[in-house]
């Protein structure tokens, strides 16, 4: 089976599993693990911020994220087709008591004008009471939903100048925000640069079997501390964990380009097809979405599947693959040989039956 459903299918390496076999550890929660401490300095190093804390998952890191930023009844702007809406489980509103007000983002990029637009001014005919209190901005990069979408840096830097100006504080999703510098080549501290706090993910292309991290200053990491035992985040000895993330920080970054790669490629072949329609400007990273045209995306991928190649549906005709380490140029040709097979079957049986 060629997964392509998402990069959080990798298997660790071989030199990864020694690593984790290896690691040195320590309870935790009493902050005594060596090798998390270590991954925790070597994160916060890499975003440019003071500490960060290891948590299991980067959905977790986000809404740590939120609790540390926010009071209940707070309400935060993000992309309308945010991770933090799509794919977290409704978990601002039940864990942190807040909502969340969209914004009109283009493949999950807004601009200071949205937010401008989104905050109703003051005025002494308008009580201050009746409105939720608009606390933070979320930006993510890159964006999922938008198709891997990598955020420019100088609107990276305008919304949340934008967002300053506003007296919000701000949070980047960054849980790919490895692939951002792969493509773009601009270091993820540049991009952590002007946000208050920053997620990491290094089970998404990096290729550890879990973990992500949450980085900022001092006080708001020792605060989201707190939030993390709440949310059931407390670890034992988790530098065996740690030992994963660390080894894929180390030695497996550079490898993203690669992936990147792999997805331009793929777009471009599946541009060629009849039945299949791509933006080749939206694949800035390594997720490619795309459309099928002659059938519902759900049988489009099930009849993929049957032949070997496992992707996402998306919406009623929207297709997800996303490329990664464990995805070699063989494997992109059998899948592009699937999906031009299921294709050229469906056309046929589609085709009108001669007398």
């Amino acid at each position: 089976m060629v997964d392509i459903r998402s990069d959080t299918v990798t298997k660790p390496t071989t030199e990864m599993r020694e690593a984790m076999a290896a690691a040195a550890v320590g309870d935790d929660v009493y902050g005594e693990d060596p090798t998390v401490r270590e991954l925790e300095e070597l994160t916060a190093e890499l975003m440019g911020k003071e500490d960060a804390v290891f948590v299991p998952t980067g959905s977790m890191s986000n809404q740590v994220a939120i609790r540390t930023h926010t009071e209940p009844g707070d309400l935060i702007l993000t992309d309308h087709s945010a991770h933090l809406i799509r794919s977290e489980g409704g978990a601002a509103a039940a864990l942190s008591g807040v909502t969340m007000k969209p914004l009109p983002g283009v493949d999950g990029v807004f601009t200071p004008a949205d937010i401008n637009n989104a905050i109703e001014p003051l005025h002494q005919f308008n009580p201050v009471t009746l409105s939720p209190r608009m606390r933070l901005l979320c930006v993510e990069n890159t964006h999922n939903a938008g198709g891997g979408t990598v955020w420019p840096l100088e609107q990276i830097h305008a919304v949340a100048t934008a967002a300053h100006a506003h007296g919000l504080v701000t949070h980047l999703d960054g849980a790919r925000l490895w692939h951002a510098t792969a493509a773009s080549g601009v270091s993820e501290r540049t991009y952590a640069e002007p946000f208050d706090t920053v997620n990491v993910c290094f089970s998404k292309g990096l290729g550890a079997p879990v973990g992500s991290a949450l980085a900022g200053p001092t006080d708001l990491i020792a605060r989201s501390r707190r939030f993390k035992q709440q949310f059931g985040g407390g670890f034992r000895q988790a530098g065996i964990l740690a030992a994963g993330a660390l080894h894929a920080l180390e030695h497996h970054r550079d490898d993203l380009v690669k992936d990147i790669k792999h997805a331009r490629q793929f777009a471009a072949e599946l541009e060629d097809l009849d039945g299949l329609e791509v933006d080749l400007n939206r694949v800035q990273s390594n997720i490619v979405r795309f459309s099928v045209q002659i059938m519902s995306a759900g049988d489009f991928v099930h009849r993929c599947h049957e032949q070997g190649v496992h992707m996402l549906p998306s919406g009623p005709h929207g297709i997800r693959a996303v490329l990664h380490r464990d995805v070699d140029t063989e494997d992109l040709n059998t899948a592009l040989g699937v999906v031009t097979s299921v294709l050229h079957s469906s056309s046929t049986d589609l085709s009108p039956t001669s007398e």
